[in-house]
């Protein structure tokens, strides 16, 4: 069992008054955890790492405690002893294993959980953040999409908060500042198309990882460069979009913006139109999430200004639903909702997985996905998912049924 360290242990001094915020940062050695980390290292005044987590990036993970001295770190079972021989000397707690990441997201000394974990591991830490009281910084789209319903009703009954990270979902946030929710029309999600926009079906049967992998404007993690690829990135975020803000799916649309300077929109009733544009960095968007309404001041040096003249041209084109089949299949599943989304996730997720060590090709993913949630919407699923424990045996039996599929070569 976990014991709760006491703020300003392990060589960091309490501050008195007007204290940093305190964050726990799950997922600390992903591509969002390592930029949250430079937030924090520009303005230590503003923000301290209380929480590190990782899972199998033993090294990184290390170099990271050492600098930001936190007072908990937590890695995966198989890394505990080489990280915890490596933290002992400087006072840092070392604790392993699924039930530590959740523990810690209940501790008083965390202000803030900032969810980066990759998949649906980001669901039950989110939920204890939620039922503690927490602010959570939101990076994690799969918590919404399988579990959004439970997530919005223990927000409901606990005050919590959650801000999104996500560009997209951060800018329809900014836009929304001041504005009455029964004047909003539409939202408007953009994406950047991917590294395959414009492809024919045809040729998209033979394109490898490394390919997909080579993200035109974003510098990402392994498994959403392969959801910007195949456009279920947009999907899962119009599902995450329609649980943040309330929003019936079909009142969120998607549009192409290759250019990723519109980061998205939002049309009011009265024919109005909002959008947050800046430059392709998440350090934006991760510093509004744990600042807003404050925004920090950050140099020209440290982000870049956006010039309009430099950019020349925006421009806007539909999604190509017919050669990217996965953006509709994720449409339907939620407005089917229930337990459709946690079917499309879960099937999502191992389709990827399996793209990536090459054990299927590009066009499987979505044909893997279609035929899970064939086979879930004719057992009821869409009635599923309506408890934690529900939820959770639905995930893992329909993982395990697409691994099936992709062993028994039954795609």
């Amino acid at each position: 069992m976990m014991t709760e360290p006491k703020s300003g242990t392990a060589g960091r001094p309490v501050q008195a008054e007007n204290p940093p915020q305190r964050l726990a940062i799950l997922g600390a050695t992903g591509s969002i955890g390592t930029q949250t980390l430079e937030v924090v290292r520009r303005h230590p005044d503003r923000f301290v790492a209380e929480v590190l987590t990782a899972g199998t990036q033993t090294d990184r993970l290390i170099e990271q405690a050492l600098e930001f001295r936190p007072n908990t770190v937590v890695v995966g079972d198989a890394g505990y002893e080489k990280v915890r021989e490596a933290l002992w000397p400087a006072g840092i707690k070392v604790f392993a294993g699924e039930a530590a990441l959740n523990e810690v997201c209940a501790f008083d000394t965390v202000d803030t959980v900032v969810t980066a974990v990759m998949g649906s591991m980001g669901l039950r830490p989110t939920l204890t953040a939620v039922e503690n009281r927490k602010k959570i910084a939101l990076a994690n789209k799969e918590t919404l999409v399988m579990g959004g319903d439970l997530v919005r009703a223990a927000v409901a009954r606990h005050g919590a908060v959650i801000t999104p990270i996500d560009s997209e979902h951060s800018a329809i946030f900014q836009c929304l500042q001041g504005e009455p929710a029964d004047t909003v029309e539409k939202l408007i999600l953009t994406g950047s198309g991917g590294p395959f926009r414009g492809r024919s079906r045809e040729a998209l049967q033979c394109v490898r990882p490394a390919e997909a992998l080579k993200h035109p404007t974003w510098n990402m993690g392994r498994k959403i460069s392969i959801d910007s690829a195949t456009l279920m990135n947009k999907g899962l975020e119009l599902i995450e979009a329609a649980h943040l803000f309330g929003m019936r799916p079909e009142d969120i649309e998607v549009v192409i913006h290759p250019q990723s300077i519109v980061h998205s929109l939002v049309r009011f009733r009265d024919g109005g139109v909002k959008a947050q544009l800046g430059l392709p960095d998440m350090k934006g968007p991760i510093m509004y999430a744990l600042s807003s309404p404050d925004r920090l001041p950050e140099s020209a040096a440290q982000t870049p200004r956006l010039s309009l003249p430099q950019i020349g041209s925006l421009t806007f084109e539909e999604p190509d639903r017919g050669n990217f089949p996965c953006l509709a299949l994720a449409e339907a599943a939620a407005k089917a909702g229930g337990g459709m989304p946690c079917v499309l996730n879960a099937a999502n997720e191992v389709a990827v997985a399996a793209y990536l060590n090459e054990e299927i090709g590009f066009m499987d993913i979505p044909a893997l996905i279609e035929a899970q949630l064939d086979a879930a919407g004719g057992a009821g699923a869409v009635r599923r998912g309506r408890d934690l424990d529900d939820l959770l045996a639905l995930d893992g039996e329909v993982r395990s049924a697409t691994r099936r599929a992709i062993e028994n070569k039954t795609i």
